[in-house]
């Protein structure tokens, strides 16, 4: 019969393990909730989920974000996938870095057959300029985008570019005078880009004036922007997000501590089997 000692450490490797088992038992639900969205839609599904996860041995909450691994992933399996095969890809992120948002932008717009994007709950920032490329962007009822203004530093780009048109050049600190001509350079190079990533579906000059909207700075970084003004703005949006991607969304769950927010599910009654 154990002694206490090694009861203790049973109970520290149980513990221990605990974040580990977990992670495999929700990734193998995943990937078979993955494979009924394809048999369904008759499409490839990817997705790019960013939510506090228990990562380490020690459960330890990490936020995520879009960054170069991101990149390089989606962009193979969009290579791997058939020319003919249509692309559903799932994003909620709160954006990232512009460079990786823009090489899987890229990769979406470059799949020859159609590519959804759907939006559960949102894609900000980088998950936006991704979202640009589609060919359709689905998004629920509260779903929401966002601008792609750069920011530097933490900081708007377009704020900072403003400060030496506004202020004599002889008062503006040194720093803020170089934070101010990269500014301008990072607001025209995100511009650049979704005009690219725009002009397959629209004119030249109305992607150019939604590239302004969305990256020039006319709102904060944080805005939301439903789904009506995404189609008011011109975007290939549709409202409706199906019940299945909402299940899928369940499988990324949060750490339990990390929570403030708790509720008793609801026990829908059985429908009837004939």
């Amino acid at each position: 019969m154990p002694d206490f000692s090694s009861l203790i450490w049973i109970a520290f490797l149980v513990i221990a393990l605990q974040p580990f088992l977990m992670g495999r038992y929700f990734t193998l639900q995943r990937l078979r909730a993955i494979k009924a969205i394809e048999q369904a839609h008759g499409s490839r599904v990817i997705t790019m989920i960013h939510r506090q996860e228990k990562r380490s041995l020690l459960g330890l909450p990490v936020s995520r974000h879009i960054d170069l691994e991101d990149a390089q992933t989606i962009i193979a399996a969009i290579k791997e996938t058939p020319a003919n095969l249509p692309i559903d890809l799932v994003l909620h992120t709160p954006g990232g870095l512009v460079l990786a948002a823009m090489q899987i932008a890229r990769a979406v717009e470059a799949h020859p057959a159609r590519v959804t994007v759907y939006v559960p709950v949102y894609a900000m920032s980088g998950g936006t300029l991704i979202a640009l490329a589609a060919d359709e962007i689905v998004m629920g009822e509260f779903s929401v985008l966002g601008p792609i203004d750069p920011q530097i530093f933490g900081l708007p780009a377009a704020s900072i570019a403003r400060v030496p048109k506004v202020k004599p050049i002889a008062s503006v600190f040194d720093l803020t005078i170089v934070l101010a001509d990269v500014s301008e350079k990072a607001l025209a190079q995100v511009k650049k880009g979704a005009v690219e990533l725009l002009t397959p579906q629209m004119e030249l000059s109305k992607a150019e004036a939604l590239a302004e909207k969305l990256a020039g700075g006319q709102w904060t970084h944080d805005y939301a922007l439903t789904a009506e003004e995404a189609k008011a703005l011109g975007l290939p949006v549709r409202t409706g997000m199906p019940a299945e991607m909402l299940d899928l969304m369940k499988l990324y769950p949060q750490p339990v501590q990390s929570s403030s927010v708790e509720y008793v599910p609801i026990d829908l009654p059985t429908r009837p089997r004939f």
